[in-house]
């Protein structure tokens, strides 16, 4: 369970423990009797060159089996079989301390003031907002915390703590998902008609790489798979799916005829860090609604979109985006986030940087297609929520929705992360980092068990 606690003003939720609770756990069959020492849930697929497009989607495979099947072999009879078990690395939401000092805030906010004086009614408007917001958040959040303090899921920062927090060395982005992407749209065009999801399945399987850019993942299995890209391990849980694209190859995901109950969309919003460091590309608001929702909601659909704080995203959101997917908004939430000792990572009156950032929850208004399970009902959503939690050290890896929406989504509904950087059971998730967070660095090998 992620949901420490809910109460009136909203949830605490433990990350860590949501994605440790997802069974990442693979099968391995050893020699001799086996013939080769490695995870039968291996996905091999390690031909790509990122300085020539000439073997691409040629000559390389990548062979899929089940963890738990394999096809009939008399040698197999007594194969020796080990279990190996692994777990998020704990160290990625040490957040021991505000990523601010009061002193360095007190000095930007000086700063702030002399280069931006307020005035004008669209200023007087922003800072209305913002302090009903921040009445909401310093309320609700400290309700939460306080109930965290109680349970022992948060504690008061200590010196030895404090000592004994290391800067985390986190592992180097070798390959390059994004431009891999690139490179894919360069590749000849398929039969996109015939093309069908990629099932990992207990059968030997071999496709190009091209097909890894062109279908949809699935792992239907109750056992984690492992991909092996560009020579860089990911591990693929069990009952997840995914899509890795660029965003002008989005077809496969419309291809496979299917439509979503909820989609979460995480868009790369642009804003002046993002220009400054180049660390990711950002889309344009003209891009952004060019996604096609519509196609992919069914009716009655749980559309929710992360904002950033930004007024100007917030309006366009609300005033432009929703309306041009008929949605119709039903509630704003907040992700608050905190240390472990529950102190905000910034100060809630940055001028700069805030410790929160948006949820814009909305529904696809009615088509005439039927509902899916029309006779049962969902509570309907409530306003001004909070998803208050440590966040993970790792660049937006945002909190899991799942448990948190299980109340306002029928039961066994289809559910897709659209810009997503990891994968989750029971979810799609498409984007051109989809398994960015799922590289094995990120995770410790438990001791093995056969």
């Amino acid at each position: 369970m992620s949901v420490v606690h809910q109460l009136s003003p909203g949830w605490l939720l433990d990350h860590l423990s949501f994605i440790n609770n997802i069974n990442y756990q693979l099968h391995q069959h050893h020699e001799p009797c086996c013939g080769k020492n490695e995870p039968t849930s291996s996905v091999h697929f390690d031909s790509l060159q990122m300085d020539s497009l000439t073997s691409f989607g040629t000559s390389a495979t990548f062979n899929a089996f089940d963890s738990a099947t394999q096809p009939d072999n008399d040698d197999r009879g007594n194969c020796e079989i080990s279990i190996q078990n692994y777990v998020f690395r704990s160290e990625l939401f040490n957040v021991t301390k505000p990523y601010i000092i009061s002193a360095v805030h007190n000095e930007c906010q000086q700063r702030n003031e002399k280069e931006y004086p307020v005035g004008g009614v669209k200023e007087e408007n922003c800072l209305s907002i913002i302090g009903k917001i921040r009445g909401l958040i310093l309320d609700g959040s400290s309700e939460l915390i306080q109930e965290g303090f109680k349970s022992g899921f948060l504690h008061p920062l200590s010196e030895k703590w404090d000592k004994c927090s290391e800067p985390v060395t986190l592992p180097l982005d070798t390959c390059n998902l994004s431009e891999l992407c690139a490179m894919a749209k360069h590749l000849p065009s398929l039969n996109e008609t015939e093309l069908q999801a990629l099932q990992l399945m207990e059968e030997n399987i071999s496709v190009t790489e091209q097909d890894l850019f062109s279908r949809v993942v699935e792992n239907n299995s109750s056992f984690t798979k492992m991909i092996t890209l560009m020579g860089q391990k990911y591990l693929v849980p069990p009952k997840s799916s995914f899509l890795l694209s660029d965003i002008s190859c989005m077809h496969p995901l419309l291809n496979c005829k299917k439509t979503y109950d909820v989609i979460v969309i995480d868009p790369p919003w642009q804003n002046k860090s993002v220009k400054r460091s180049n660390r990711y590309s950002y889309l344009s608001p003209l891009q952004i609604k060019q996604i096609p929702i519509p196609k992919l909601a069914a009716p009655n659909c749980l559309v929710i979109t992360w904002v950033t704080n930004r007024q100007k995203h917030l309006r366009f959101v609300k005033e432009e985006l929703y309306p041009s997917w008929s949605v119709d908004i039903v509630a704003e939430w907040h992700w608050v986030k905190i240390t472990n000792s529950g102190e905000f990572v910034f100060p809630l009156d940055s001028p700069h940087k805030k410790p929160y950032e948006g949820l814009i929850l909305g529904r696809v208004r009615e088509k005439t297609i039927p509902l899916r399970n029309a006779g049962i009902k969902v509570l309907p959503i409530p306003d001004h929520k909070l998803i208050v939690s440590v966040p993970c050290t790792l660049h937006s890896h945002k909190p899991p929705l799942a448990e948190v929406l299980k109340d306002y989504v029928k039961p066994d509904g289809e559910c897709l992360e659209l810009f997503a950087r990891n994968l989750q059971p029971g979810w799609t998730s498409w984007g051109n980092e989809v398994l960015k967070f799922q590289h094995l660095d990120y995770f410790v090998a438990l001791e093995s068990k056969s």
